[in-house]
């Protein structure tokens, strides 16, 4: 026995001894010193130990691990290999060991069941994954059977059973009715953890023939349901009812009334059951009770309190519900209905057992040849677990022997170790509630000194400040650091330096003769190297001539100085700041090199201004306050701030409160309207005051409310309109006690950053809201709508944890809890979160196009299930491109175009399509991750439109009775052209149309020769192409046929005689005459004969304003209605451009309203019936000629 003993009082001090040696050998986390360095396998993640699949769905085994070499591979299935390679459905990874069990051909989920584990191996050693046990997910179909309907008398009792079938994992049980509506549930109607439907008494309104079980099976997302059960209430008075319809008047009759009965439990059965629980599970208890009033239920723990914070009461207190049980919570649980007429009770015996839990795992080993060292690996459970050692995954009773190692008991001791130590480790505790594995390596490494430091590194310190040279290093044996100044100086020891077990050398106080050269020197027994950096002190930035308090007078201006003193070396940069922020933008602030000038100073100028000077070492600041009053009477007041107060005392100390009061300072003429208390938290931020309250300026007591494991200290400061005072002295300090956290964190979040992970983030407490030391946040998580347990892991110093190895999106429920050293705050709300999105896996199917006309078309598919989408879906994209035209027959530049569908839409339209053209598209799910893959193109094409105007129409080669007339085809055609249609009509020098000649032309033809025209005529030709589906937009043109040349000379003759010219300079000249005669006549005061004929007579042609109407009447000055030349002008080339034919149709359409000026001057000029009209002014209505003809013509 004693010797037994003397080896675990032995073991604190090895144990102390290596774990010094081990955080010396901690591998510096730098990326090529890891790429060079040999390490042993490290399993970075694996499936759950339980794992569940779907049976619809591939299975993806993952095992993932690191090391240098990259590790290889294997498994086993059943406790023997499993060679992949022989069956073709079974792939894995490229780089990785995960499988990938294809199960999509034909292949049963159910083939595959079994127990699997991973093996990763290098030449350092072998690590194992746990035992993987894979279960294909079930939800079998209810059993058939007949369900007679349930009648039973008022007041009574009722269970309905539910029996829903054995699923995996089991189902969740809810009753609904025909309407797909959950019943209602009360203290009288609930359903039980088992998911019967529990009645403690029914009453009339209970009777339905709707009481439908449901059990949803969450992992195959499919829901079944039970047969409807009836349920038919018979009451008192419709019993009496019907005895009365069936007895004498002289019989008598009546059915009991309703009666009150005591509370009887309905479960569980009996006075006493027993309940066993594992350790950091939920347990819940169960107790429905029948009676009449309806039994209300309380739970006691006989002997003790049932814990705080993890108590709570569900199922209208039905129910106990008791969360993370330990060990503690064990005993006896009494249950006890209550009504008016009694109560009942039962008690359960809870028994806490405990599956195995670390209480030190395992961690990896890096030793130097020739060092001792140890793996610890202790777990608790109960039972107790049983400790067991493997050796690169083979039990270490049967591995390979080692003279260093030595296994006792959950210790194994190395001693001596040698490079062919390395290995991988593996610690099983196990009992009957389940087992813990963990790897940890022995890596024995034999590396000479690296510094990682970077060679000639300058580092620049302000004076009196400390300076922390650098000098990371690795080496094993860990290598021994000196420090040596200059490049020939001494080795560094003494008081004025701290050298840091990572090799840096720190100077706390660094002054200007420490700048220079510093030489790092690393050795151990397998060699030395060293590194050399650069130390400069500079001297402190300091503000000489600081800005110094001002009043000045509204209106006035004022200057702040700030004159700097800076090491030459640095360079600084001032900012001024109004009140702790930016300057206002306002001309009316002027920054020099070293002052502030504020010109016209205006009431909204009062504030504290700073000056802050910044280099690249250090930063200072000062601060000064400026007070704008009005303009003083005469004689003036001086008005000033308060002086601050003064005397500040503390009493009636309590945890959570305490008064202070004080003496107020001088007012300086202008009352104090309030103080403002504030306070300094020496515990967790010293130096730094805090806004605590406010009271008006006639009070001078106050009583504070504190918060627990805080140092506090207070100040008072008072304030009048001029400002505020300078801060009182600070009171006595005060130290509240420590107590549990009075919140939990905020903003708490769950958001995945990677398909197969949950971020969890929130707002950490701040100092003072710890209530204590050893803030930590309790952060637990659970799969939603699925009956796991919560997940919980407690955390410190961050806010922010990542679970691994979720389901792609999948909701979990979240929830963080802060607790210190005293306990934990209270429970805190659920928030719902997601894990990661992944990308779509299918496509979306049954893609069907309906083509409307020829540019629009509809295409409909089937939603993606919601589970392949494995994202927040955001909507459908439709690709679809055009990829040729079925006229031309040729293929062109794919242009795809996308259109977005938002939400759940299973149809969209494609507007702007080509007609008589095949198009092809595909559609694609989207959502937070980007889009899946895309369906089957699908083909579909557009029927044949009409087509386009053809591209030009030319006319040439005019005669006395022909002309040429030359086209392109359309440039879309839209179909196939089965002809061109012409249309001309002749046009007289009046541009009235005469008769429509039509003419269909054959689709090949490119020109036409028109004969038997009239001679010296205008024509207006119509020109368009034809499709099966109908004609397309038209184009115009006019040509005209050559005259006869001896009727064109003899015009031309008339036109040159003399007499003629004559003649027409006499009219022209009478004419003027006349002109010049109506002016005067017009403008002439007085009457004349003329005049009071005209004014006896009036001239029907000058009318008044109508006094009617208030129009008009026809006369105008002949200024005004000059008239407009007729006729138009063709382009020589005799061809009419497209953009140029719009207008053609309104021009010289019969009965079309065209396109006018505002004055008419258009008015019947082309119309088919023109009415005559007077001649006005000096206008011709002379007949058509060939003059006229030609000059429309030319």
């Amino acid at each position: 026995m004693m010797k037994k003993k003397s080896i675990p009082a032995s073991k604190p001090f090895l144990i102390l001894f290596l774990c010094q040696i081990i955080s010396a050998l901690d591998v510096p986390l730098d990326s090529k010193l890891l790429e060079e360095l040999s390490q042993p396998p490290t399993i970075t993640h694996q499936s759950p130990k339980d794992y569940i699949v779907d049976p619809r769905e591939n299975i993806v085994i993952q095992c993932e691990a690191k090391g240098k070499p990259p590790p290889s591979f294997s498994w086993t299935r059943n406790g023997t290999h499993f060679d992949i390679d022989k069956d073709e459905q079974v792939t894995m990874k490229p780089n990785s060991g995960t499988l990938v069990i294809n199960i999509m051909n034909g292949r049963k989920a159910e083939a595959y069941e079994g127990v699997y584990q991973c093996t990763a191996r290098n030449e350092r050693g072998a690590a194992i994954s746990n035992n993987i046990v894979i279960r294909p997910s079930r939800s079998p179909l209810w059993t058939k059977e007949k369900l007679e309907p349930n009648q039973v008398r008022e007041g009574d009792s009722l269970v309905l059973h539910c029996r829903p079938p054995v699923g995996l994992p089991p189902p969740i049980i809810f009753w609904m009715d025909n309407a797909f509506q959950r019943l209602p549930q009360s203290e009288r109607v609930s359903q039980g953890l088992n998911g019967d439907l529990y009645f403690s008494n029914v009453q009339p309104e209970d009777t339905r023939e709707d009481y439908i079980c449901y059990a949803r099976f969450n992992h195959t997302q499919t829901i079944q349901q039970k047969q409807p059960i009836s349920v038919k209430v018979f009451s008192m008075d419709s019993l009496n009812d019907t005895i009365a319809a069936n007895l004498s008047d002289t019989d008598i009759y009546g059915a009991k009334p309703v009666t009150e009965r005591q509370p009887v439990l309905l479960t569980p059965t009996g006075s006493t059951s027993t309940k066993v629980e594992l350790r950091g599970n939920v347990l819940l208890l169960e107790c429905i009770a029948a009676g009449l009033p309806t039994p209300v239920i309380r739970w006691i723990k006989e002997g003790g309190e049932l814990p705080a914070n993890r108590t709570f009461f569900e199922n209208f207190k039905k129910t106990l519900k008791i969360i993370d049980v330990s060990e503690a919570d064990s005993g006896n649980y009494r249950c006890i209905a209550r009504n008016t007429l009694g109560s009942v009770d039962h008690v359960i015996s809870v028994t806490v057992k405990a599956a195995p839990y670390w209480i030190t795992a395992p961690r990896n080993l890096v030793l130097s040849p020739g060092e001792d060292g140890t793996l610890i690996c202790r777990a608790n459970g109960n039972p107790k677990p049983s400790i067991s050692w493997l050796a690169n995954g083979v039990p270490i009773a049967i591995a390979p022997e080692d003279p260093s190692r030595k296994v006792d008991g959950d210790t194994i001791i190395f001693s001596h170790v040698q490079e062919r130590s390395s290995a991988v480790y593996q610690c099983n505790a196990s009992n009957e509630y389940g087992y813990l594995l963990a790897n940890a390596f022995v890596n024995v490494l034999a590396e000479p000194p690296r510094i990682l430091t970077p060679a000639n590194k300058l580092y620049q310190v302000i004076a009196d400040s400390p300076a922390l040279l650098d000098c990371a290093y690795f080496g094993s044996p860990k290598p021994e650091i000196e420090w040596f100044k200059g490049v020939k100086g001494s080795i560094l020891r003494g008081n004025e330096y701290v050298f840091h077990d990572n090799g840096t050398l720190e100077i706390p106080v660094a002054q200007k003769d420490s700048t220079g050269t510093y030489t790092c020197v690393a050795r151990n027994e397998l060699g030395k190297i060293q590194n050399e950096v650069h130390l400069e002190i500079k001297d402190p930035t300091m503000i000489i001539k600081q800005p110094e308090y001002k009043v000045v007078q509204r209106y006035g201006q004022v200057s702040f100085e700030c004159i700097i003193k800076h090491d030459s070396t640095l360079l600084p940069t001032v900012i001024w700041l109004k009140d702790n922020d930016e300057l206002p933008d306002d001309e009316r602030f002027l920054v020099g090199k070293d002052n502030l000038t504020i010109m016209n100073v205006t009431d909204k100028d009062d504030g504290t201004y700073t000056c802050i000077v910044n280099t690249t070492l250090d930063s200072v600041s000062a601060s000064a306050v400026l007070t704008v009053v009005a303009a003083p009477p005469t004689p003036a007041i001086i008005y000033a701030r308060p002086n601050p107060p003064f005397d500040l005392e503390l009493t009636g100390q309590l945890e959570r409160s305490i008064q202070l009061s004080w003496i107020p300072g001088e007012e300086n003429n202008s009352p104090i309207t309030h103080f403002i208390i504030e306070y300094e938290d020496g515990l967790h931020e010293p130096g730094v005051w805090h806004y605590q309250t406010e009271v008006p300026g006639t009070q001078t007591t106050v009583q504070l409310k504190l918060s627990p494991y805080v140092n506090y200290s207070f100040r008072v400061i008072a304030v009048n309109k001029i400002g505020r005072s300078q801060p009182s002295e600070p009171s006595e300090q005060y130290l509240t006690k420590s107590a549990s956290p009075d919140e939990n964190p905020a903003n708490v979040q769950g958001i995945g950053s990677e398909p197969d992970n949950l971020v969890i983030t929130w707002e950490s407490l701040k100092g003072f809201q710890s209530n204590g030391p050893g803030l930590q946040y309790k952060v637990s998580w659970r799969q939603k709508d699925v009956d796991d347990e919560w997940t919980s892991v407690i955390v410190a110093n961050v806010s922010k944890y990542i679970v691994s190895g979720t389901p792609t999106f999948v909701p979990y429920e979240i929830k963080v809890q802060a607790l210190n050293d005293l306990g934990y705050a209270p429970e805190p709300s659920e928030v719902i979160g997601h894990s990661g999105e992944d990308l779509p896996m299918v496509a979306p199917g049954n893609v069907q196009v309906h083509v409307i006309n020829s540019t629009l078309a509809k295409v409909h598919w089937d939603p993606v299930p919601l589970k392949s989408v494995r994202g927040h879906l955001q909507g459908y994209k439709v690709y679809y491109w055009k990829v040729q035209s079925l006229s031309r027959r040729s293929r062109r530049h794919v242009e795809k175009k996308i259109l977005t569908f938002r939400g759940n839409k299973t149809f969209g339209m494609l507007p702007g399509l080509e007609p008589y053209s095949s198009y092809k598209l595909n559609v694609r799910v989207v959502n937070g991750k980007g889009e899946g893959p895309a369906s089957p193109d699908k083909v579909f094409k557009t029927p044949e439109g009409v087509p386009s105007s053809p591209s030009f129409l030319k006319i040439t080669n005019p005669t006395l009775d022909s002309l040429t007339l030359e086209w392109g085809s359309p440039t879309h055609p839209n179909g196939v052209l089965t002809s061109y249609i012409l249309k001309f009509q002749p046009i007289n020098n009046t541009h009235e149309l005469g008769p429509l000649v039509e003419i269909r032309i054959p689709a090949n033809e490119s020109s036409l020769i028109l004969k038997n025209l009239n001679y010296s005529t205008r024509y207006k030709f119509y020109f368009n192409a034809q499709t099966s589906v109908g004609s397309g937009s038209q184009i115009t043109e006019e040509a005209v046929t050559i005259m006869d040349e001896a009727m064109a000379s003899r015009q031309v003759d008339i036109a040159t005689q003399g007499w003629f010219i004559g003649l027409m300079c006499a009219v022209a000249l009478l004419i003027l005459i006349l002109l010049i005669v109506c002016f005067i006549r017009r403008n002439k005061g007085g009457k004349y004969p003329v005049k009071e004929k005209e004014d006896a007579h009036a001239d029907p042609e000058i009318q008044p304003m109508k006094e009617d109407d208030g129009t008009f009447g026809e006369y105008s000055d002949a200024e005004d209605h000059k008239p407009l030349k007729k006729g138009s002008r063709t382009p020589s080339d005799r061809t009419v451009k497209k953009e140029d034919s719009d207008d053609s149709l309104v021009d010289y359409g019969e009965g079309v309203n065209g396109q006018f000026n505002e004055d008419g001057s258009f008015i019947g000029q082309y119309s088919g019936k023109k009415e005559k009209e007077p001649a006005e002014g000096n206008e011709s209505s002379e007949a058509p000629s060939p003059v006229n003809a030609m000059n429309s013509f030319v």
